[in-house]
């Protein structure tokens, strides 16, 4: 009696012990195969989240013992991955094009002339397209303004090339722009016919000169296009993404939006570095919510690689004596990084061939002279001299870079490299052995905003052509890993937002996204342009799924 009575005594304090231990939380997922990507390589079965936030991680029963309180969503053994983070895009610049004509994959100027008669543009204004690559077309040249004028004689036309480095406007746009006198402009280049007239081709700061004279889209289209976009970022499992270039104005709206509850998606704004957004940014001292953080300072060096824009060393090999474009005075672009550097800001800056890189990575080394955490970065980092690699490592200079970017130039890339600068070009993995880390992005809208292709063009070195059959640089391919840390934990780093997101943590904001299938066991890369996104949680709030949640 006296033994029963004492069995029954311990089972009444571990019932006691199990009941204290029950600890309050909003919902339980368990069933689930969790790769919590914290470079640990920890994994779980069940998580447990309360308020937004992770409360536990671990085994089913260990969870589901301690929060027997809260909803269970049984999982069926999908995969959870912290939710992903693109690196590097222009979420706005994105949101913007989606009602306007697309480009992207014209075969030829023929086409794009056929896309656009059978457009129905609307109101009677500005016609606007983007996508169009002359790389990709059999006759690889730039087109003229001669079939722009002939169908769109009254209406103002403005096609941005798919890399937003070059547009290709008709008479009556750059007449309304007052860009038809322009003879030169600095870091920019306006193209011209054999009578000495603009072709209608207009590159870098020509380009950014037409396009900041169109008038800006209304609040209300900005919202609406920003709504748009964020069902196509939760779609594809995207969580967090970095604008880089905004003004503050628009900075202040998305603030505003993820207030009212209008935007949910996590965003680090990079602001564009004029005056104006200095003096905000300063005055501030930036801005850090739970969904947003405005502390860096996006600029550009050069152009890009596809309009022969990108300053490099030495000439192009396909255009004798032409070295790109610097679009930066290094002098004042070193006092501006001073102004950054002593508010604890960050600077990214936009530099894809070896001079531009050169030049950005001095400077920042002139500044941060040595080891530090200010994560200030170079965006694109494509062609980079041997020399100057060291750099990265040396001063703590994260490279960002988009895999998607490599299989998207690779068809065209070595004509404009060679072969010698070709073999140092989209090196990943030389770029990461400098910090240990590189965090992936797509650049969207010039790269599809799909995760996905992401993966594919950092692992197997392929596009979904699988061209070419060896692979692009095998040598400089990461592992199915390394690519899922780029876009979520090294991307959270890169973006100063780690100690809240990009990995499935205690503590963390519960932004993760469900998968159908693992993407570290994939037996062939490709596999993962079958893939599902089952569903997409942001702060534990289910945004997006193509599925009901089983409850028990």
């Amino acid at each position: 009696m006296k033994q029963h009575l004492a069995l029954f005594a311990v089972a009444l304090a571990c019932m006691a012990w199990s009941a204290c231990q029950t600890s309050e939380a909003d919902q339980v997922l368990r069933n689930a195969h969790i790769v919590c990507l914290d470079g640990a390589g920890t994994e779980a079965q069940a998580m447990a989240v309360h308020d937004g936030r992770i409360v536990a991680l671990g085994k089913e029963h260990e969870i589901l013992n301690a929060y027997r309180g809260a909803k269970v969503m049984d999982m069926a053994g999908a995969t959870i991955y912290p939710g992903l983070i693109d690196a590097h895009s222009h979420l706005l610049g994105y949101a913007l094009t989606l009602d306007r004509l697309n480009l992207v994959g014209t075969a030829s100027w023929e086409e794009v002339m056929e896309r656009l008669a059978q457009w129905q543009a609307p109101g009677e204004g500005w016609v606007r397209g983007r996508g169009w690559d002359q790389n990709d077309w059999a006759i690889s040249e730039f087109p003229t303004r001669r079939d722009l004028d002939a169908l769109f004689p009254s209406r103002p036309v403005v096609l941005q090339r798919i890399d937003g480095h070059a547009v290709l406007a008709n008479e009556r746009a750059l007449r309304e722009t007052g860009m038809w006198e322009v003879e030169q402009v600095p870091g920019g280049e306006v193209l011209r016919l054999p009578d000495g007239s603009p072709s209608g081709v207009l590159v870098d700061g020509a380009a950014d000169s037409l396009l900041s004279r169109i008038p800006e889209p209304s609040v209300q289209e900005k919202v609406s296009a920003l709504k748009l976009a964020e069902q196509k970022m939760l779609e594809a499992g995207l969580t967090t993404v970095t604008d880089a270039g905004l003004e503050w104005g628009d900075i202040l709206l998305m603030d505003s939006l993820h207030r009212s509850g209008d935007l949910h998606v996590r965003v680090m704004a990079m602001a564009n570095p004029t005056p104006d957004n200095f003096d905000a940014m300063v005055a501030r001292g930036g801005m850090r919510t739970d969904r947003l953080v405005a502390e860096s300072f996006k600029f550009y060096m050069d152009g890009s690689l596809g309009s022969r824009g990108a300053a490099l060393l030495a000439p192009y090999d396909d255009r004798p004596g032409h070295r790109g474009l610097l679009l930066q005075n290094v002098e004042a672009y070193k006092a501006q990084l001073r102004v950054v550097h002593e508010n604890g800001f960050q600077a990214a800056t936009h530099a894809i061939g070896d001079s531009a890189a050169r030049l950005v990575l001095g400077a920042y080394a002139e500044i941060l002279q040595g080891p530090n955490d200010f994560r200030w970065r170079v965006e694109h980092a494509q062609v980079l001299h041997p020399m100057d690699r060291p750099l990265f490592g040396q001063n703590s200079v994260i490279p960002s870079v988009q895999p998607t970017h490599a299989t998207s130039d690779m068809y065209w890339a070595g004509e404009r490299l060679g072969r010698g600068r070709i073999r140092r070009a989209y090196a990943y993995v030389d770029l990461m052995a400098e910090l240990g880390m590189l965090p992936l992005g797509t650049d969207f809208p010039v790269e599809d905003i799909d995760p996905r292709k992401t993966f594919l063009a950092a692992v197997a070195r392929q596009d979904a052509m699988r061209y070419p059959p060896e692979g692009f640089h095998m040598d400089q391919a990461l592992t199915p890993r390394q690519a899922m840390l780029g876009m979520t934990l090294w991307a959270a780093i890169a973006s100063r937002m780690d100690k809240e997101v990009g990995s499935l943590e205690v503590g963390k904001q519960a932004d993760f996204v469900v998968m159908d299938r693992d993407w570290l066991k994939l037996e062939d890369p490709h596999e993962v342009l079958e893939a599902e996104v089952l569903q997409t949680f942001v702060a534990g709030e289910l945004l997006h799924s193509t599925k009901t949640p089983l409850l028990p």
